[in-house]
């Protein structure tokens, strides 16, 4: 304890202040204010400084959990009511941060919220934003949060991961490493899947970070998640409703405009509703090399999941399997595991048994090699002049 007290106490009274002049607390305003405080006199610059941001990210930002959020290695911050839990990519573990009781954890994830431009309050007592930084955030107040306010942060990586970084975290086996590469450069259409936090965002950005200069990437995202290193990319993203519940716009008008856009590439953020009828659509009428991801807990449970979202949009099944087949060449299958997140398979869909049903046939598995699919996946990349990498052909024998 100081003689101006803690940063917490300095802002309660620096924001009682703001109050009460009806200031707004610019950075500017924040380090005058904290200079007028008793005992900040013998301070110098740097330490006013560092003072003032510790004082507004308790007015305006993250209190304490800016720390947890300037932090390279956390991933995911978790409040549960007064507990934190992070992730630094090896599992939850709980962090030492003191926030105060319940009511402090409220007006915290109220500011967020309203940082966002979302309203958080006991008529609306859930909210889902991103932050200026690009960290997504989940809030839920009591009562509906029964232990108290929930947060949840996803933090956002500024600069995407090249495939050399990740073939050096070992997400990525340097043998499949130019797989992926070819995947991108024969515009093979694939999707990303896996579970929660399974790394299908990251990867997705770093396959489109390969896309060829010359070419336009259009995005549509229920919520912007996806910055590729490219020098042409335009991004869409989806509207919640006002308070009124009107405004809303959904990925399923989102996709039909990034149509109208000329795109060489159209990417659907994360498809988890009708809009992927519009995107395989889409790529059936000639986009080529389109991307998305999908939650799938195995490879094998992709058709399942298309079909749930096709009905969603009035897509019979034999008309989604139809569409699959034709759209759809390649699933990457992520996992997070104890030792953080690794692609766990490349498979091809292809069409099996009388009705010609979409199947994923694995064409390699991290832990068995070369799979059944990986001939097929050969021959599309061959079809379109992509040469075929070694780890592609099974040994004499193995099939």
């Amino acid at each position: 304890m100081t003689a101006y007290g803690s940063a917490p106490e300095l802002a309660g009274r620096v924001r009682h202040r703001f109050a009460m002049e009806g200031v707004e607390a610019t950075p500017a305003a924040v380090v005058r204010a904290v200079r007028r405080e008793p005992g900040t006199a013998v301070l110098g610059d740097t330490a006013v400084l560092r003072l003032a941001d510790r004082v507004r990210d308790q007015l305006v930002g993250a209190g304490p959990l800016a720390p947890l959020l300037d932090d390279p290695a956390v991933t995911d911050i978790l409040v549960n009511g007064i507990e934190v839990w992070v992730d630094r990519g090896g599992g939850l573990s709980r962090a030492p941060i003191p926030l105060g009781d319940h009511d402090e954890v409220r007006r915290l994830a109220q500011r967020l919220a309203a940082a966002c431009g979302r309203r958080l309050d006991d008529g609306q007592p859930f909210a889902d934003a991103r932050l200026p930084d690009g960290t997504r955030l989940h809030a839920v107040l009591p009562p509906v949060a029964t232990g108290g306010p929930y947060l949840s942060l996803r933090t956002f990586r500024q600069r995407p991961f090249t495939v050399d970084e990740l073939v050096e975290q070992g997400t990525v086996p340097p043998t499949i490493a130019p797989v992926l590469t070819a995947i991108v450069a024969a515009r093979l259409a694939y999707l990303v899947t896996g579970g929660t936090g399974s790394g299908k965002t990251t990867l997705l950005a770093t396959l489109l970070g390969l896309v060829p200069p010359t070419e336009r990437i259009v995005l549509v995202e229920d919520a912007a998640e996806l910055r590729p290193v490219h020098p042409h990319v335009v991004a869409l993203q989806a509207r919640t409703s006002n308070v009124e519940g009107t405004g809303a716009i959904g990925l399923t008008d989102l996709v039909r405009q990034a149509l109208r856009m000329r795109p060489d590439r159209l990417v659907v953020g994360e498809c988890r509703g009708a809009e992927v009828v519009d995107l395989l659509g889409a790529l059936n009428t000639g986009h080529d090399g389109g991307a998305g991801t999908l939650h799938a807990n195995a490879p094998a449970d992709v058709p399942a999941r298309l079909e749930a979202l096709g009905l969603l949009g009035g897509l019979p099944r034999a008309a989604l399997h139809a569409q699959v087949v034709a759209a759809l060449q390649v699933v990457l299958q992520v996992r997070r595991g104890d030792q953080g997140r690794v692609l766990e398979s490349v498979s091809v869909l292809l069409p099996t048994g009388e009705h010609r049903l979409a199947t994923v046939v694995p064409a390699w598995r991290r832990l068995r090699g070369p799979g059944p699919g990986a001939a097929a996946l050969s021959h599309l990349l061959a079809s379109r002049g992509v040469r075929v990498p070694a780890v592609l052909s099974p040994p004499q024998g193995q099939s």
